[in-house]
């Protein structure tokens, strides 16, 4: 058997993990066989292509000098925090990538306060020293910080730091001396992490990580902790709760390349999937058939963001989409819990709404796209924040908030943070920026990306990663301007929308299908107003000179599908299809939504 070496490499959104692991790849000749040139070979997922993100932890493997490296490539976004919890328990030693030009970012230490709990040896990589301005020496020393404020062990903070520039393909000791390979990095791999501790005994095997094949249904993905497995043992599969199940292993597979190869026995201290064991989940531990002894179950992060999810019942569903039924619906997001561990999915007294918890607006947006593409119609109320009970007092989720802006938009910054509860804690420069760091409620960051951006003119760099649950912070201000609602179903006129102009904001084009109680602009002024937009020019047989005008209709605002969800008021959905994303009032006749404000009122 080789000498193993099990690493997760981490890193904030976009520092370049996933192009650094395509370095690796390519260095030791490993590719996809259906890559496109100039295409990541691990972001495999559409979505994470389109988005530059990388959202499902991937397992591959690569030889060097004798060595056999399983790779581990975790998400880097907060939001993704129960792929990244779950799969550093496979590792050994992480790889901590760094931006030269950013340094340590929220979520750097979000990942990396993780690695150091699991006591993981840490080897820093300080990428894009190629970047105008960059202060790669400066960037080591704000990691040796941040490792210290978050306990490490003195092994721990005695790091070897490799520089490099994962976009052109080099590794090396000094960010002045460019090497034309990743080799160096490699080599420090070898030293650097500890090869796996090899327990002789029972079988232990804790599974991290799940997949799907339609041949062979679901596999089971973990490292092998103590003894060894073989293909057709019988096992005792350990609960979550302590629940002892028994059960036999059909097939099992180790990593190779970006594949997986057929064995007949792991040993300890290798990442293998297991196929043909029933109602596993992730956390259950496989043992021995005789003396079963599990393993703690991963603690998981607790949702803080919930959202009612329902079946399409607009005027135009069934439409665009194939599953429409809430049967689809509860089997899809029942199906999605199996894997997405930071996920829950509760049913409301309604047969056809479920109220979804998730770590944040992104981690729900990500599931409802992938339902979206799949060919699901489905509708989404307001994201709410959990709030908890804790000694009696009213609690809600609290957010650390960092901003990077422009020196002349931070007074505005700030500003608006303040209006959303937010409290400074930090104000220095950094490079040509201004480094803000805030406490606000998860509540403020509902719609706030948006806003900044607007604020910013798109300058600003922004991250956010819980804190902890305190006292409500009080009411905030949320969306001032109501809402144009469509009066009747047909197709929205030119004319019409021309004369609408000075009204609002339209977030429809010429020519679209509308229905009656859609949301089709915004309102400039407080309070809903309710519009006929397919009211067509009357003819007649006189013609004048002048008084027909030309039309010019300013573009419509498209939303994204997480701008969607955060626009929403209390009284509005968003109806999600293969092809579409619509707002919408819940109540679709104005005289019942007039009635239900009654109510309210009275």
């Amino acid at each position: 058997m080789k000498p193993i070496r099990n690493i997760a490499i981490i890193a904030h959104v976009d520092h370049g993990k996933t192009t650094l692991v395509d370095c690796i790849l390519h260095q030791c000749k490993v590719f996809r066989d259906n890559q496109q040139t100039g295409e990541l070979i691990l972001d495999s997922n559409d979505l994470e292509r389109e988005r530059g993100i990388t959202i499902l932890a991937k397992n591959v493997s690569v030889e060097y000098k004798g060595h056999k490296i399983n790779i581990i490539d975790t998400p880097g976004h907060a939001d993704f925090g129960g792929e990244v919890e779950r799969v550093l328990n496979m590792a050994d030693g992480v790889l901590l990538l760094v931006d030269a030009f950013e340094g340590p970012m929220p979520q750097t230490r979000f990942v990396l306060a993780k690695a150091i709990e699991l006591g993981l040896k840490p080897i820093v990589v300080i990428n894009k020293v190629d970047k105008p301005n960059c202060k790669p020496d400066e960037v080591q020393d704000s990691v040796f910080e941040l490792m210290f404020h978050l306990d490490a062990t003195e092994d721990q903070l005695d790091f070897q730091t490799v520089y490099g520039s994962a976009k052109h393909g080099w590794m090396s000791g000094d960010w002045k001396n460019p090497s034309t390979d990743v080799s160096y990095l490699m080599d420090q791999i070898i030293e650097q992490v500890p090869a796996p501790k090899i327990i002789e005994g029972n079988l232990q095997m804790l599974i991290t990580s799940l997949e799907y094949s339609s041949y062979i249904g679901r596999i089971a993905i973990g490292r092998v902790l103590k003894g060894s497995v073989k293909t057709g043992q019988q096992i005792s599969l350990v609960k979550r709760d302590g629940k002892v199940v028994t059960s036999k292993i059909k097939e099992l597979f180790v990593f190779e390349g970006l594949g997986k190869c057929k064995i007949e026995e792991v040993k300890c201290g290798d990442i293998c999937a297991v196929s043909g064991i029933d109602g596993f989940e992730i956390s259950d531990t496989i043992c021995n058939l005789e003396n079963p002894e599990g393993l703690p179950p991963i603690p998981i992060d607790e949702p803080t963001m919930s959202m009612l999810f329902t079946i399409n019942n607009s005027p135009f569903f069934g439409k665009e989409g194939k599953y429409v039924t809430s049967r689809h619906l509860r089997d899809r997001l029942f199906l999605e819990t199996e894997k997405n561990l930071a996920l829950r999915v509760e049913e409301t007294d309604s047969p056809d709404a479920y109220r979804v918890y998730g770590r944040g607006v992104l981690h729900l947006a990500i599931l409802v796209e992938t339902m979206r593409r799949e060919g699901y119609e489905l509708q989404l109320g307001k994201p709410r924040v959990i709030i908890k009970e804790i000694n009696g007092k009213r609690c809600e989720p609290i957010e650390i908030l960092t901003i990077d802006t422009p020196e002349e938009t931070a007074g505005k910054v700030i500003e608006f943070v303040n209006q959303r509860k937010g409290e400074m804690l930090v104000m220095q420069p950094k490079n040509d920026l201004i480094h803000l760091e805030f406490e606000i409620p998860a509540r403020g960051l509902i719609g706030f990306r948006s806003q900044i951006m607007n604020l910013t003119a798109g300058e600003a760099i922004t991250g956010s990663r819980f804190k902890d649950y305190q006292p409500w912070k009080g009411e905030i201000k949320e969306r001032q301007n109501g809402t144009l609602v469509a009066m009747e179903t047909g197709t929205a006129i030119a004319y019409a929308i021309n004369k609408l102009q000075d009204r609002g904001d339209f977030f429809i084009d010429p020519g679209k299908e509308i229905y009656m109680g859609q949301v089709v602009g915004e309102n400039n002024r407080p309070g809903d107003m309710v519009i006929n937009l397919t009211k067509s020019k009357k003819l007649t047989n006189m013609r004048a000179s002048g008084s027909d005008e030309k039309i010019r209709i300013a573009p419509a605002i498209i939303f994204s599908l997480e701008e969607a969800m955060e626009y929403i008021q209390d009284d509005e959905y968003v109806e999600v299809t293969p092809k579409s994303i619509r707002l919408r009032k819940i109540l679709l006749a104005e005289h019942e939504r007039k009635r239900a404000n009654m109510k309210i009122e009275a």
